[in-house]
Order: C-alpha cells, then sequence, then structure tokens
C-alpha cells in the first residue's frame, strides 16, 4: 500500500472540469441531495454513461453516515487491485494475493473473510469485479459503514446486487448487470472529494432509499456542432 496525504487540497484538471461540465450540460443533477449527486456524477465521468442515472440505488442518511467514518479514518476494503489503484487519497485493504480458493469457495470469497479477519466491523467496502465477494460478505457479521456493491457480469452481478439491496446494509447499488472497478472506486473517490464539515449548509439529508434516479430528457444536440475543449 502506497501512502497518501488525505489533507492535501486537490487539484482538479482543466480537462475533468470540462467533462463534468459537459456532463451537466447534458443531465440536470442539481435536484439531488448532496452526496448521491456526487456520487451519481461521478459515477457517470467515470464511464461515460449517463443511465447509471436511472441504474443506481443509493441512500443520502446511509452516504453522509459513511462519509463522516470515512473521514474518521474507518478502513476501507476493496476486492480487487484494480479497485485500490482507483482509489485516491486513501490506503486501502484488499486480501485477494493471499486468498486460496477451495471447494465452494472462490478466491474472491476468499479474500474477503480475510480482510474482515484483518478490519473487523466498520469498514466500508468497495466490491466492483466479483459478484461472490459481495455474497461472501453479506453472509458475515460486518457491521459495515457502507457496502459500494457494484460488480460487473452476466452471473451473478445482478443478483448479488438485489442480495445486497435486501439486507438493509448500508449501501451503493445498481439493478443492472454493469459494474466494475472504475465505477466503484469512483463512488468511493466522491465521498473522498468532498471535504468533511461541509454538508450542514446544504441539502438535508433523505431518510428514504432514493432508488433510481430519472434524468431528464438531455437538451437537443446538434452532432454537426463540435464542442471546443
Amino acid at each position: 500500500m502506497s501512502a497518501f496525504d488525505a489533507t492535501a487540497e486537490r487539484v482538479v484538471h482543466p480537462i475533468e472540469q470540462e467533462s463534468f461540465r459537459r456532463l451537466r450540460a447534458r443531465l440536470d443533477t442539481s435536484h439531488f441531495p448532496p452526496l448521491t449527486r456526487a456520487v451519481v456524477e461521478r459515477v457517470i465521468h467515470s464511464a461515460a454513461d449517463l443511465d447509471y442515472a436511472d441504474d443506481l440505488v443509493t441512500d443520502e442518511s446511509a452516504l453522509v453516515r459513511a462519509h463522516a467514518a470515512l473521514h474518521e479514518g474507518a478502513p476501507v476494503v476493496v476486492d480487487v487491485e484494480m479497485v485500490a489503484a482507483g482509489i485516491t487519497k486513501r490506503e486501502t485493504v484488499c486480501r485477494l494475493a493471499e486468498a486460496r480458493s477451495a471447494p465452494g469457495l472462490t478466491r474472491s470469497a476468499h479474500a474477503v473473510r480475510l480482510a474482515y479477519e484483518q478490519v473487523g466491523p466498520g469498514a466500508l467496502w468497495v466490491i466492483g469485479c466479483a459478484p461472490t465477494a459481495l455474497e461472501e460478505l453479506l453472509t458475515l457479521d460486518a457491521e459495515p459503514a457502507l457496502v459500494i456493491g457494484l460488480p460487473v457480469g452476466f452471473v451473478g452481478a445482478a443478483e448479488s446486487k438485489e442480495a445486497l439491496r435486501e439486507s438493509g446494509l448500508p449501501a451503493v447499488s445498481n439493478i443492472s448487470e454493469k459494474g466494475g472497478s472504475a465505477v466503484a472506486a469512483a463512488a468511493l473517490n466522491a465521498l473522498l472529494y468532498q471535504p468533511p464539515n461541509t454538508l450542514h449548509d446544504q441539502h438535508p439529508p433523505q431518510p428514504e432509499r432514493t432508488g433510481h434516479h430519472r434524468h431528464p430528457q438531455p437538451p437537443e444536440h446538434d452532432p454537426r456542432k463540435k464542442e471546443t475543449p
């Protein structure tokens, strides 16, 4: 694990600024509560996929609590190193290298067991690859601060995310089979990039799960017009 200075001010590159400007020109996110908006926008930005506005399921009150835990130093566990590589400003725990498969147990599931033995309850779990990692986490009494469950695939991914939602654990998930390391890391980064003690003057937390995020019809776009980067 490499060390990060979590107190250092993040410098946003002009390309990223322009990317978010274009995103917001095509999708009105202003009605979302602050952390939901941050997660939705950064996930969409990571995949260039506006459909995530409909696909993601979040809960603002859970995000507020997870944001506080994250900035108070709660551990962050990831299922694969690709997720870890995408997370900035924070060290992560990934035990996949030491994990071993066994009958009825995948390496990813074993890695979750090893990680839980290391960090205990109260961690933020970021799962962007293996549905079996998410399935294993749901069998543990892990008491997570948040589960970002966005594994990808045609086998088990949608089902594992549905099980996560049914578990009642604080979570970010999506309905479809899509997901992946980049979007899972992006969801965690959205919380990291929002400084602590900045939410009190914004929208109050929403107590109910927000469900699908319907985006309005994007403004009419003339493909012959090129935007200047």
